[in-house]
């Protein structure tokens, strides 16, 4: 089997793209993240999927991107609440953790290396998120020309592959694509600002994403919210 590494928040889309992986014939190794988030339930989330799933190694790096701030995930900023949908469609939110997917995916490639594996895989979505840059395909096509040439992997010949199989889904289309894999998506967990006991708010932007993916997929949501 071919080994990937494969981006893992503990969410939906990080969840199906990992299902995706396994689908797909490769051996997954799922990297998380504990990054200075507001709460430790999506690294919770994270390692109930990855048993879920059975991969064949889960690793949680452990960073502090607090240290910057900027974020209304990693400082003392508010999470932006009941928020119409041409809202979150307009501009890059609050929620934006400053060049996050881009650290994430230099610790992927550096255990790539390692492992050895040539295929990374993120559950980015360009359709129905939160205007995060990036989130684009544009954003990954540079990445992935960036890390050919700046790994000894890559100068060496084993050209890494950047997978993004839900990059042009909607969220109800991953929600569907999630149940024919038979991923548990009650095991996942979306929200920015969940409340102490762990139920979504129901409120963020995320939630709202989530609960439309739902609606418009024809399917309910396992999870329970705080507003229900």
């Amino acid at each position: 089997m071919k080994r990937a590494v494969v981006l893992l928040s503990g969410g939906i889309d990080s969840t199906t793209t990992l299902a995706i992986a396994i689908a797909e014939g490769y051996e997954p190794y799922a990297l998380s993240f504990d990054y200075g988030q507001r709460h430790q339930i999506e690294t919770e989330a994270a390692r109930r999927v990855s048993t879920s799933l059975g991969v064949k190694e889960h690793r949680i790096a452990k960073i502090d991107l607090r240290v910057f701030g900027g974020s209304a995930l990693t400082d003392d900023v508010t999470v932006p609440k009941h928020r119409s949908e041409p809202e979150i469609a307009h501009g890059i939110p609050v929620t934006y953790v400053p060049a996050r997917n881009t650290i994430f995916l230099a610790y992927a490639i550096a255990w790539a290396e390692v492992i050895p594996a040539s295929d990374i895989f993120l559950g980015i979505n360009a359709i129905d998120y939160s205007g995060y840059p990036d989130c684009r395909p544009e954003f990954i096509e540079a990445f992935e020309n960036l890390v050919n040439v700046g790994t000894k992997a890559g100068v060496e010949g084993r050209r890494f592959q950047i997978h993004t199989p839900l990059i042009k889904l909607s969220k109800a289309d991953i929600i569907r694509k999630a149940v024919d894999l038979g991923v548990d998506l009650s095991l996942t967990h979306s929200c920015y600002d969940p409340t102490p006991e762990g139920l979504a708010c129901g409120e963020c932007d995320s939630c709202l994403l989530r609960l439309k993916g739902f609606r418009e997929g024809g399917i309910k949501d396992p999870i329970r919210y705080a507003m229900k």
